[in-house]
């Protein structure tokens, strides 16, 4: 396993808040109700902080879990193009080359965003280093077929991921 390089254990809350507030998009509760739980040498390792992260959103109320979803940008969207992104968010959106998206390909990804909100009421959301635009369109096309239920779980599913990635990038 892999640890932190600034160990968890040894912040203080300020500290904790300042470096892991912001994993889950918008959401500072969750580091928040992981510095309540009690955080320990087991935390110092990024999987079972990640494990313990999880754990406290699959636990959160319905409308916190909702709230935590809608709280994701579009990708390629108005936030991307206006330069409202969260540093975190920018930078993954780069890495998988949205900000390098032909006309065309801009064009599809805001029908896609549309359409997604449209039938489920809250963003498309995929985690996605390692991933490029092509992929990701292909991800839009293929879940725009599942009913709500199971796209809502997909999305708390990516949101754990990419909160993974975002600790592991610590």
């Amino acid at each position: 396993m892999t640890k932190f390089k600034t160990l968890p254990s040894k912040m203080n809350h300020v500290q904790f808040m300042a470096r892991f507030g912001s994993i889950y998009e918008h959401s500072p509760w969750v580091a928040e109700r992981a510095w309540a739980a009690g955080i320990t040498e087991a935390q110092d390792e990024i999987e079972t902080m990640a494990e313990m992260m999880a754990r406290i959103v699959d636990q959160a109320a319905l409308s916190e879990k909702q709230a935590l979803v809608a709280a994701h940008p579009d990708l390629a969207g108005k936030a991307a193009i206006s330069g409202d992104l969260t540093p975190a968010s920018t930078s993954e959106q780069a890495g998988a080359g949205l900000d390098q998206c032909t006309e065309e390909e801009f064009c599809q990804f805001q029908a896609y965003n549309r359409a997604y909100r449209d039938k489920f009421g809250f963003p498309f959301i995929m985690a996605v280093k390692n991933s490029n635009r092509h992929e990701i369109l292909a991800g839009f096309a293929a879940r725009l077929h599942n009913d709500r239920e199971n796209e809502f779980a997909r999305a708390l599913t990516e949101i754990d991921r990419i909160a993974r990635f975002r600790l592991a990038a610590l």
